[in-house]
């Protein structure tokens, strides 16, 4: 966890989209290492081995949080309709980022690949020890945990229905009348249009904090019910997801289609 402090000096000497870059390079980085991983011989032993490896890209998620936290005390509007990402992530963003629901989703899908993968072993008692080798228990706790994310996604959603209200609040209609018809100096005009719209700021800054928090959680919480190599094959399906939907959508946004 960084202090406030290593925040501050790190992150504002960079801009959000540059740290984006970066931070995607260091994300291919960790995805070769976790295939590499995942392509060793399960084990106990090697298992063993993996631990940190999860611990760094989940580390890595985080780094994420704390530089968008910092960026977005400085505009949040820009991380709800951020220029870094291409249309098609665009339209995947809820509250200025992925749904954390889609993370079970995710689990899940990669989870039945690979039990069709490996039914034969499975059936001969042969633990393959990845996501299609998840226990009743494991699946258990994991979709108690999906129904308590999904709950906070809707007390979200909620707060960010009651911050998008204040943008036609009264005081901000009546400025942009005065403003439109030239009753006020553009000057004083900012001034009280910042002002007008500060209720509406903090609103989307909180809703935009807890939305990464349960993000986070999220993460965290898939990824303290999985063993080592089933949190690798996890972490494969999320960058692998990210990665490609980013490059893909890049390339078509090129294409002007």
């Amino acid at each position: 966890m960084l202090s406030d402090q290593q925040t501050q000096n790190g992150f504002e000497r960079k801009s959000f989209p540059d740290f984006y870059e970066d931070w995607l390079a260091e994300q291919d980085r960790h995805l070769q290492q976790l295939l590499k991983a995942a392509n060793e011989p399960p084990s106990p032993s090697n298992e063993d081995c993996l631990r940190p490896l999860v611990d760094r890209v989940l580390l890595h998620y985080d780094h994420y949080y704390h530089h968008k936290s910092f960026h977005s005390r400085r505009n949040v509007y820009q991380m709800f309709s951020p220029s870094w990402t291409s249309s098609a992530e665009d339209s995947l963003l809820w509250v200025g980022g992925w749904r954390p629901s889609m993370a079970f989703l995710l689990l899940y899908s990669r989870s039945g690949s690979q039990l069709d993968a490996r039914l034969d072993d499975l059936l001969r008692g042969v633990r393959t020890r990845d996501l299609g080798d998840l226990s009743p228990e494991q699946l258990a706790r994991l979709d108690a945990l999906k129904v308590r994310t999904v709950a906070r996604e809707r007390e979200i959603c909620e707060r960010v229905a009651t911050a998008q209200e204040t943008a036609v609040a009264p005081s901000v209609a009546e400025l942009v009348h005065e403003l439109t018809e030239g009753e006020v100096e553009e000057g004083v005009g900012d001034a009280r249009m910042e002002e007008a719209m500060r209720a509406k700021r903090e609103g989307l800054e909180a809703a935009l904090a807890e939305a990464d928090g349960l993000r986070m959680d999220a993460l965290r919480g898939i990824v303290g019910e999985l063993g080592p190599l089933q949190a690798v094959h996890f972490f494969i399906a999320a960058a692998e997801m990210h990665l490609r939907v980013h490059e893909w959508g890049k390339r078509k946004d090129g294409r002007g289609d």
